[in-house]
């Protein structure tokens, strides 16, 4: 077995797809729609028909949490969604919804062993009138599939999964926060279970689902600090870097103690030798400027195979063009595109977006131990607070829109 290291200051793309065996896996990541194709697999998929639900009782129900109290991801309601496939049993088996229960996994189990593992982001939202939604839910069941076949653990269909979710929601939805500052968090993961201390693909895995009623995530809007650090890199081409999978996250821990250090929020990953910005911490990232021909841009990196396809990002961009007031674009800038950007008074805005956070503004950038100060929060009608409001309209039914899907 070879290893190969690459060191991210030196890392040259052209030496390095040289090799045709490389160019074609850099291709495939490169044209990797952002979206997944129909899932295929030998073992059909779970059916939610099937699904059966075992209810707390009444002693167990635990008592919901004041809006006040909510964190982020710390409490957790009364039931979960479990599904398990076996090949040995023939794939996936029926699903079951449980009292929240801690897991048992054998200690050999391949998800403890090589990061086979993933996971999605999704919420719940009380609209003013009552009604129970969900935001854009086909797209990450999409991305779910595209995660899992990345990394070798079974498909299974995404509509299926989304009327088991939907039914979780529905029997939890006295945890669904009645505030427009909070929502319920739905974490759906799939995880390989098999105990063989062997690096190939699972022939058993786990899917469950489990829900936290949240607040936002920084409990009052502030613009973000951003250290932009080019001796650490997220992804690279070939790589999982466009796919939610757990060994995506562990590495960024102690980069994000490494940016507390300097007095920011947070890492503005960049990349390559020209030091090209891709996202910021786990968020998306989205630049607003005066472009060389006098107009407003809003511009994010393109869905390269480096980069999350977000589902908050695919929704900025989809109502920006649906406005048609500025131009949209999907290009990678350069930290001396920012640089010089900021020097000629054309930087107006930047910021993040995210399951988590939505949409958070961004006021300052540390980078070759120089501050750059952007004028997001100083713009008269910023774009970031107007994608904002509309976003959270649609999602707490203060304005009527497809991408919100009601529970019964």
């Amino acid at each position: 077995m070879c290893y190969f290291l690459l060191d991210s200051a030196k890392f040259n793309r052209s030496s390095l797809t040289k090799s045709l065996a490389v160019k074609q896996i850099v291709r495939r990541q490169v044209t990797a729609p952002a979206t997944a194709p129909a899932y295929h697999n030998p073992h059909q998929s779970f059916q939610f028909s099937e699904t059966s639900v075992r209810q707390c009782l009444p002693s167990q129900l635990k008592p919901k949490p004041p809006v006040s109290e909510l964190g982020f991801g710390t409490q957790f309601t009364d039931h979960m969604l479990r599904v398990e496939y076996d090949v040995d049993k023939g794939g996936w088996q029926s699903p079951l919804i449980v009292p929240l229960e801690p897991l048992t996994l054998h200690p050999a189990a391949k998800g403890l062993h090589y990061a086979l593992q993933l996971f999605e982001g999704m919420k719940a939202y009380r609209g003013v009138d009552g009604r129970i939604r969900v935001f854009r839910p086909d797209l990450n069941m999409a991305r779910m599939n595209n995660s899992a076949l990345r990394i070798s653990l079974p498909q299974f269909d995404g509509e299926e999964l989304l009327k088991c979710i939907k039914k979780l929601v529905s029997l939890d939805r006295e945890w669904v926060p009645i505030s427009e500052t909070a929502s319920l968090y739905i974490r759906p993961t799939l995880v390989a279970t098999d105990p063989v201390l062997g690096v190939n693909a699972p022939s058993s895995a786990l899917l469950y689902v489990i829900l936290s009623p949240v607040g936002p995530y920084f409990q009052t809007m502030k613009a973000l600090t951003l250290l932009a650090e080019p001796n650490y890199v997220r992804a690279w081409p070939g790589g999982s870097g466009s796919t939610k999978v757990g060994a995506n996250y562990g590495p960024t821990i102690y980069v994000q103690s490494v940016a507390k250090e300097v007095g920011a929020h947070q890492i503005l990953w960049l990349f390559g030798e020209n030091h090209a910005v891709t996202e910021a911490g786990a968020m998306n990232v989205f630049c607003v400027f005066i472009n060389d021909k006098g107009r407003i841009e809003l511009s994010t990196p393109p869905l390269n195979g480096l980069i999350l396809p977000g589902v908050t990002r695919a929704s900025i961009l989809d109502l920006a063009r649906e406005w048609n007031e500025f131009d949209v674009s999907e290009r990678f800038l350069t930290m001396s595109d920012i640089v010089k950007l900021r020097s000629e008074n054309r930087l107006l805005e930047f910021f993040g977006s995210g399951t988590a956070v939505l949409v958070n503004p961004v006021e300052r950038l540390i980078y070759n131990n120089q501050v750059i100060d952007i004028p997001t929060m100083d713009q008269p009608d910023p774009i970031f607070l107007r994608l904002l409001r509309t976003l959270t309209d649609i999602q707490y039914g203060r304005l009527k829109h497809p991408w919100a899907e009601e529970i019964d």
